[in-house]
């Protein structure tokens, strides 16, 4: 029962908007039950032939306040009485008439209020999920990533924070509205009559286990429908990323049939999730309807009997405070079957926010402010996953000096890129250290050991933005200045300049709107334009044409003296001149030297070498 609650914590913070909530359906309930109350007494007295009735009515009317049904029956009675006999029944009935008129008035005014008070919370909560979510994403480590899918990330932060929003706002009405009007309903039929209100309080019980059982299954189907929605998303995020190669391979029917086919498991989950959704509120009408039904038998026999204590008047009043029950019990209903989605969507949506941050900054982190020395790996070891027996580097042993050019070469899943990703601290060794200056860079605050490092990957990425802002990613202070000076070094102002807005050309999603060459050599002036003394470059000129790459290369020379490089790298050509090679196999080092000295161990390397008809 206490889950039920549990997306309740995320209104904290917004506590004013909730109690001003509560505050205004309180008042709501209650102008509900006078409002209806209000017509009993009423009823009673306009239809009185005897006059005597209403001037003994006046007479009981008590002087003096009480807390009790007879104080409120009393005062009610003696003031229509009066009122009667001074003007007349019309003039009562046009009173009677603005009195539920202007009760019913403030009734909705109190209910337009409590949702005004609560459209802040529902969406300012949407708002912080989204937040956090997107912090967490940022803070995990990439080796998350590795075993989830981006749609079905996507699907969390989108759809299932909304169903959380929802959530909401039926758990303060669960709360709040609906079982206040169902209390002050039911203390008036108390005060009516307690003896047909005690049939009432043992057969609802019966509409309440009903939804309970369906809400429990609901909740397990709606979690296989998210599942299935994110499979949906993950397949239409491929597919706008993977156009040109589904194009290239005629491979369109293979992506709609697969689209189809989860898109039809999809629907068929959704079908089942809204028939139990739906089936709720019926079968809990028809419970209710069949209480009143009892109540409308027993009622009418009791007022048959002409005892003169069960009036018709009060069971028509009484009946219709009963039959007022009906809509906040279907409400209930309604609100516990979304609660139970939104239960499923917060299961989800915990599993990023709880996921475990592997790359952590320890609470004293040392500050780092240059590089002086070298880049140490002492018998490093690492696997992906933590308890595998293959790891993917086994016993490192590498010194990085400051200034010097290290090239990292060998076959693909060698444990190159890995190796160089530890630098960033992109991932953690399992073994061993990886020291900085002599130290370890757990001990170091992340973001400025980050900020002394620049990285031109294998793969160029860019954002959906301007040339100007992908080139001073992550700089605030950069001037166009700085920003031309660093396309210029890396060839690539010419082009920039051709373009249609030049420098502040958006240059669409991922770079789609240059070439290749043009997305790499943007990323190499994003890298020029940090100027860090520490360089890793992953195949950062695979993608250039022949004249660029020249040009480029001599560039990234340039920029690479007195700075210390680790340069990945498959066209040999490009690391000829680097202080050390590092031939990796299998995640062990297996050569290592400068070029000549590894053409003469006539070994991997040479091997390599003569692959490409380089020597």
């Amino acid at each position: 029962m206490l889950k039920l609650f549990s997306v309740l914590k995320y209104i904290k913070g917004y506590w004013r908007y909730a109690s001003l909530n509560i505050a205004f359906n309180v008042m709501f309930s209650l102008f509900s039950v006078v409002s209806i109350a209000l017509v009993i007494p009423f009823m009673d007295l306009l239809f009185k032939t005897d006059p005597q009735f209403y001037v003994d009515a006046i007479k009981a009317a008590p002087a003096h306040f009480e807390l009790t049904t007879k104080f409120f029956t009393n005062y009610f009675y003696g003031l229509m009485s009066s009122y009667i006999v001074m003007f007349g029944k019309p003039y009562a009935v046009i009173f009677i008439c603005i009195s539920i008129f202007l009760l019913t008035l403030f009734k909705n005014l109190f209910r337009y209020l409590a949702m005004y008070f609560l459209a802040p919370i529902r969406n300012g909560v949407v708002r912080d999920l989204r937040n956090k979510l997107l912090q967490k994403s940022l803070n995990l480590p990439l080796s998350y990533y590795s075993d989830e899918r981006k749609g079905d990330i996507m699907s969390r932060m989108t759809s299932d924070v909304q169903e959380i929003e929802w959530s909401i706002m039926q758990t303060l009405e669960l709360i709040f509205r609906e079982p206040l009007i169902i209390i002050f309903y039911l203390i008036m039929m108390i005060s009516i009559s307690g003896y047909l209100t005690l049939y009432v309080l043992l057969f609802i019980p019966i509409a309440g286990l009903t939804v309970g059982i369906i809400g429990k299954s609901l909740k397990r189907s709606s979690i296989k429908g998210k599942e299935i929605l994110g499979q949906l998303f993950n397949i239409m995020e491929e597919t706008l990323g993977g156009l040109k190669i589904i194009k290239a391979f005629t491979g369109e029917n293979y992506i709609q049939k697969k689209f189809e086919a989860v898109n039809q498991s999809f629907f068929k989950q959704s079908v089942k999730v809204y028939r139990k959704t739906d089936l709720a509120s019926p079968i809990s009408e028809t419970v209710v309807v069949g209480i009143l039904m009892l109540i409308l038998f027993i009622g009418c026999n009791m007022v048959f009997a002409n005892d003169g204590v069960f009036t018709a008047s009060l069971f028509i009043g009484y009946f219709a405070a009963a039959s007022q029950i009906v809509p906040p019990i279907k409400q209930i209903t309604q609100a516990y079957n979304n609660i139970q989605k939104g239960l499923a969507s917060e299961e989800r949506i915990n599993k990023i926010l709880g996921a475990d941050i592997l790359i952590t900054e320890k609470q004293n982190a040392e500050s780092i402010s240059s590089f002086v020395n070298k880049i140490e790996f002492k018998n490093v070891s690492f696997a992906y996953r933590k308890g595998d027996v293959g790891y993917v580097l086994k016993n490192i042993n590498l010194n990085v000096p400051k200034g010097k050019t290290i090239a990292l070469v060998g076959q693909s899943g060698s444990g190159k890129t890995t190796l160089a990703d530890m630098i960033p601290r992109f991932y953690d060794v399992d073994a061993g250290e990886l020291l900085i200056d002599s130290k370890n860079i757990r001990d170091l605050k992340i973001k400025e050991l980050r900020s002394l490092i620049g990285i031109v990957s294998q793969e160029s990425i860019l954002f959906n933005d301007t040339v100007f802002n992908n080139i001073a990613f992550g700089i605030t202070n950069a001037t166009k200045e700085d920003v031309m000076q660093a396309a210029k070094i890396a060839n690539a102002h010419e082009f920039i300049v051709a373009l249609h807005d030049a420098y502040e050309t958006n240059i669409g999603d991922r770079g789609g709107k240059l070439s290749g060459g043009q997305r790499q050599r943007l990323s190499i002036a994003r890298a020029i334009l940090k100027n860090p003394p520490i360089l890793i470059l992953d195949e950062a000129t695979s993608a250039l044409d022949t004249e660029s790459e020249k040009l480029v290369q001599d560039a990234l020379t340039n920029l690479m003296q007195n700075r210390t490089s680790v340069v990945i790298a498959h066209r040999l050509s490009t690391i000829a001149n680097a202080d050390e090679i590092i031939v990796l196999q299998h995640g062990e080092i297996a050569e290592r030297g400068n070029h000549t000295e590894l053409i003469k161990q006539n070994g991997i390397y040479k091997k390599l070498c003569d692959l490409q008809s380089f020597k």
